[in-house]
């Protein structure tokens, strides 16, 4: 999660900077990382202010591209818990567990993601030890 929290700092998001690290199963490997913001090569900014419609590439997205989707039983650790559509592309890449520090505006994504058989799980252990 420490590592998550520090990738959202990456984040040219005016709204709300998310951070994504993606593990094998039993935690060994970082398979995938994500920040969100603009596409590879478009302006480092969001494209609106308007919340849903910033244009930017959220964390899990990133993530998922480059964690891929063979390996099963993956785990997300990721700063906010995600949206309905980053629920559905993290059932569909075989992630088995997802912990979140901190719940979306929207809970939809985590119901999403139960449905899925994703076990879900809000982190915040350790959160008063970390800078």
């Amino acid at each position: 999660m420490r590592m998550a929290e520090e990738l959202a700092k990456r984040s040219t998001c005016a709204r709300n900077q998310v951070g994504t690290v993606i593990t094998n199963a039993d935690l060994t490997q970082v398979l995938g990382i994500g920040y969100n913001g603009n596409a590879r090569g478009l302006p480092n900014a969001c494209d609106g202010p308007e919340p849903g419609r910033c244009g930017c590439l959220h964390s899990e997205q990133n993530a998922l591209v480059k964690a891929g989707a063979s390996l099963p039983g993956k785990v997300m650790f990721v700063t906010t818990s995600p949206c309905v559509m980053c629920a559905k592309l993290t059932i569909n890449t075989n992630v088995a567990r997802v912990y979140f520090r901190s719940a979306y505006r929207d809970p939809a994504g985590l119901e999403v993601l139960r449905q899925g058989d994703v076990e879900t799980e809000l982190y915040d252990r350790f959160r008063d030890r970390w800078r």
